[in-house]
């Protein structure tokens, strides 16, 4: 678990669109601090500080100690809102928690090694799950949760229920698969193609069996029908 992000705040006066924008121009993101049952409050942080601030973070579920003039918050970012060109970070849902009580969180799933199926039989890993649902106290929130993958040979699988982690209750299902191995891909060959019909051209005629051969016989039958009528002229 990464340590508490420090990070200053404002209140935003103006609220929608209009006043998104207008934090935004000024240099800000804006953003909306809820939870605890209050209601919730329009707020603003400096992009650099932002930034400053997230730099070092790993992982998700990044916890601050948002001071909001004078007024302090422990906070999860549940969410953040990015755009899809310049990736910068257009708003932000802060969620006021306690460190005392446990929260429901997603964490990402790691796979760690390579698998035998892959290394000595061409397999390929297909991971089907990324992220798991946990719950537990925001200090034990971890950065990530690997899942040893190396054993897996061709058509074996991780499970959640595979999952080893201190601290932290597993909420997804826990027959739910992780991750596969799958036999690699086999192209098949080619299939010859028939020859396409010349346009304008004429089809050439199927032989019939037999048919020379009676021709044969008739030619054979005249010449035999030929040889008394010159053997009496002579």
């Amino acid at each position: 678990m990464s340590n508490v992000i420090q990070l200053n705040g404002t209140r935003r006066q103006r609220l929608g669109k209009g006043g998104a924008r207008k934090a935004r121009a000024a240099g800000q993101v804006p953003g909306v601090l809820y939870g605890h049952g209050e209601t919730p409050l329009a707020v603003a942080v400096a992009t650099r500080d932002l930034q400053v601030a997230m730099r070092h973070h790993k992982g998700g579920n990044a916890i601050v100690n948002l001071n909001v003039e004078g007024s302090e918050y422990t906070a999860l970012v549940r969410e953040a809102q990015y755009d899809p060109v310049s990736h910068a970070v257009l708003h932000l849902d802060f969620q006021h928690i306690s460190l005392t009580e446990t929260i429901q969180v997603e964490v990402e799933v790691k796979p760690v090694g390579v698998p035998v199926g892959v290394r000595e039989a061409g397999g390929i890993l297909e991971i089907i799950v990324r992220t798991v649902e946990v719950r537990c106290l925001p200090t034990a929130i971890p950065d990530e949760i690997p899942v040893d993958v190396a054993h897996l040979q061709i058509g074996d699988s991780v499970h959640v229920r595979d999952i080893k982690v201190e601290g932290v209750t597993i909420v997804t299902d826990l027959d739910a698969t992780l991750a596969t191995v799958v036999p690699p891909i086999v192209e098949e060959a080619p299939v010859a193609a028939e020859a396409a019909p010349v346009e304008g051209a004429t089809p050439s005629e199927p032989e019939v069996v037999g048919a020379k051969g009676k021709k044969e016989d008739e030619v054979a039958g005249e010449k035999e029908k030929k040889a008394p009528a010159e053997k009496d002229k002579k």
